[in-house]
């Protein structure tokens, strides 16, 4: 496509003195000026160095000098019990995608590789963590946790084991779906899951999806919520996780999903927007440390699966009889001070009938690679109940 062909001339006009598929990494790295931080910081961790420097069919997002910098200032504000070894073996790990990315791959629907980071303190994702590769006009994106955007600068770079993509910010890793919900203003939802004992729960499994629904959401039916025993409220917040699948926006199809209450939530793709049942998806592909969150406009209801109408201009409630007011169960979680804009935007979702093809052109290994052999290391809720 046309926008490819661009994407791949802007971005490899300073390839060609760098492309040699008979340098290995640690050559590439040291031969690439912007790179030299990178380079520095890898000679003082010599073992992950050395295990970078002999990965095979990889694709190495490599953070350039700035990066570098701004990543070495916001580790001297870590705390004394951060064991930094591991730290940077994670981080190092979230870098690396198993198979060849190039920069034909990406276009305007996002794609979301594995990568290399498997270590559970970090990430429960299965095959590793993703990150969101996409093309924002002509510029290639990684998006990472708390939606943070690292430009790719320059594309294409060969070595001997892959290719390497330099990008302008250091990769941030997924935190968990506390941490992320709350610093992306959704504390109605964390003082729900937290008011239900709930929070552990979905910041530990493995491979979960999540619709959360945003603040004024839970506010538009909070007259509604003050009449409901835990067991239902538990069983209203279940019907929002679901559970052992990550589905990121782009694998989401018309169809139904059961969700964590055992109960099916309706999947339906209508004028370019996603919706479960009636509630939209307004901002998608949050990544957490175990999946995926997906910020909704209203909350579901597990007794009242009404489907969508795109053509609605105001937000559908599930909740007949509910009215707005004062969530009841939001004291002590506060409002982030500071947050990314793209965590808080009601304008950011991915339809599934958009073309997902480029997945398939990336060219993966042809046997297994473990993070290990790379660095070794709801008369309310009854027509609603």
């Amino acid at each position: 496509m046309h926008y490819k062909t661009i994407l791949a001339a802007a971005l490899a006009v300073n390839a060609a003195a760098a492309d040699s598929t008979s340098m290995n990494l640690t050559s590439l790295i040291a031969s690439n000026s912007n790179l030299s931080a990178l380079g520095t910081l890898l000679k003082a961790y010599p073992s992950i160095a050395s295990s970078l420097a002999n990965a095979t069919n990889v694709t190495v997002l490599a953070p350039d000098n700035a990066a570098i910098s701004a990543l070495n200032t916001s580790m001297s504000s870590m705390s004394s019990s951060t064991n930094m070894t591991k730290y940077i073996e994670a981080l190092l790990d979230y870098h690396v995608i198993p198979g060849k990315l190039f920069a034909s791959n990406f276009s305007s629907t996002p794609i979301f590789p594995h990568t290399m980071l498997n270590m559970t303190m970090y990430s429960n994702v299965t095959d590793g963590q993703v990150v969101e590769c996409v093309l924002s006009g002509t510029q290639a994106e990684i998006i990472s946790g708390m939606k943070m955007v690292s430009n790719v600068t320059q594309a294409n770079l060969n070595f001997s084991g892959g290719v390497v993509h330099v990008i302008d910010k250091v990769l941030t890793i997924p935190d968990n779906f506390s941490t992320t919900a709350q610093a992306a203003d959704l504390t109605d939802c964390v003082g729900a899951t937290n008011a239900l004992n709930l929070t552990s729960t979905l910041d530990t499994a493995t491979d979960i999806t999540i619709f959360a629904p945003s603040n004024s959401a839970f506010q538009d039916i909070a007259t509604g919520l003050t009449k409901l025993n835990t067991s239902q409220l538990t069983d209203i917040l279940e019907y929002h996780v679901l559970n052992g699948t990550v589905d990121y926006s782009t694998s989401l199809k018309n169809g139904t999903l059961t969700m964590m209450n055992g109960k099916n939530l309706t999947v339906r793709i209508e004028k370019g927007a996603i919706f479960v049942n009636a509630a939209r998806i307004i901002n998608a592909d949050i990544l957490i440390a175990n999946g995926v969150i997906h910020v909704i406009d209203s909350v579901l209801n597990p007794n009242n699966t009404a489907g969508p109408n795109p053509t609605m201009t105001g937000v559908a409630t599930a909740f007949s009889g509910a009215s707005s007011g004062t969530v009841p169960f939001t004291s002590g979680v506060t409002s982030p001070t500071s947050t990314n804009a793209a965590l808080v935007t009601t304008n950011s979702a991915v339809a599934s009938s958009y073309s997902t093809t480029n997945t398939a052109a990336i060219a993966m290994p042809t046997g297994a690679i473990g993070a290990a052999a790379l660095f070794g290391g709801a008369a309310f809720l009854a027509n609603n109940v």
